[in-house]
């Protein structure tokens, strides 16, 4: 075997736009890990190198903090989505994803404080349309004359449990939420991620 031979042999194969799909979505999840445990401020080579990925990959797919920080606030929202969108959804049952998403993502805890989104109006508009489906979501599934179902009650809960979410850890981050529902005396589903 000749040395180009073994050298050709030993490439592995190019997968095209499936392996640009696979490393977005391997760097969307990294990126989410990353900012729960070391914050927004983290550099984004640990999101390249948690992705399994170089960092000239990790640009191509967001050229910045905030393209990374919307992607993965954007897959925090579909998954909401998808979980209303789902035949078994229930009101505690979203809570539940809603939860699983505080735990470990101080973006999308940002997010859901659209007041704090910052001056820029694209930011600002942007986390408000992503605040508003997440709502539209709970609301879908609140059950008339629950507790949360007045005026801007839902949104106002929302944003306290969000704020309550503190702790060095995703499971004390976790706990903090629950006794914030609890404190409210909202029922919440099993704190899941929802795959579809």
């Amino acid at each position: 075997m000749t040395e180009q031979t073994d050298r050709t042999e030993r490439r592995p194969a190019n997968d095209g736009p499936k392996a640009a799909a696979r490393n977005r979505a391997a760097l969307v999840s990294a990126a989410r890990e990353v900012f729960a445990e070391h914050g927004l401020e983290a550099p984004l080579s640990a999101i390249a190198r948690k992705a399994g990925v170089g960092q000239g990959v990790l640009y191509r797919h967001f050229p910045d903090r905030t393209a990374a920080v919307a992607a993965v606030l954007e897959e925090n929202v579909r998954q909401i989505e998808q979980a209303a969108e789902a035949d078994d959804a229930t009101f505690a049952g979203l809570l539940g994803v809603l939860t699983w998403h505080l735990s470990r993502s101080a973006a999308f805890i940002g997010l859901l404080h659209t007041e704090r989104a910052g001056s820029r109006s694209d930011i600002r508009t942007h986390a408000l349309d992503l605040s508003e489906r997440v709502q539209r979501a709970l609301r879908a599934h609140l059950p008339r004359g629950h507790r949360l179902s007045a005026a801007n009650d839902l949104e106002l809960a929302v944003a306290m449990v969000a704020a309550g979410v503190l702790g060095a850890t995703r499971q004390e981050r976790e706990d903090r939420a629950l006794a914030a529902w609890r404190l409210l005396a909202v029922e919440v589903g099993a704190v899941r991620s929802y795959d579809g």
